[in-house]
């Protein structure tokens, strides 16, 4: 996409440029959950690789998705009042309850975020596919 006001909406697969975005820097990302038909957005770290986003959460973040598993997964760049991009995306999770895969999705994670290996380690994995993508430029 080019810069200005362009957007896309792409159902059930990543345009390139949108995996680009979010391959690149360790930005936060923003989950949305459901609780009793109320939204619960709270920051999380990811890792995104084709069509599947991998985080670990904990908390009432996990007790909202196995009770729905339907989700929002935000990122931007740059400053809130003027950001360069933002990506929104849509998809379905899927709380993972293997040990040896949760240690692997934790130590990726953290690698990209510059953490320890280990820190968080009793954070639970979470399988997020992404169902459709959107970006914006600004």
């Amino acid at each position: 996409m080019s810069a200005g006001h362009d957007s896309a909406t792409v159902a059930e697969t990543v345009p390139p440029e949108i995996e680009e975005l979010l391959t690149g820097d360790p930005l936060a990302a923003y989950l949305a959950t459901s609780s009793d038909d109320r939204p619960h957005v709270a920051p999380v770290w990811y890792r995104y690789e084709d069509g599947t986003v991998e985080v670990l959460t904990t908390g009432r973040k996990l007790a909202n998705l196995r009770a729905n598993p339907r989700v929002s997964l935000a990122v931007q760049r740059g400053p809130a009042a003027s950001p360069e991009w933002t990506v929104t995306l849509l998809g379905t999770a899927t709380v993972v309850e293997d040990e040896a895969a949760t240690r692997d999705a934790n130590r990726r994670i953290n690698r990209k975020y510059g953490a320890d290996d280990d820190a968080w380690s009793g954070n639970t994995l979470v399988r997020i596919d992404v169902g459709s993508a959107s970006y914006r430029t600004y």
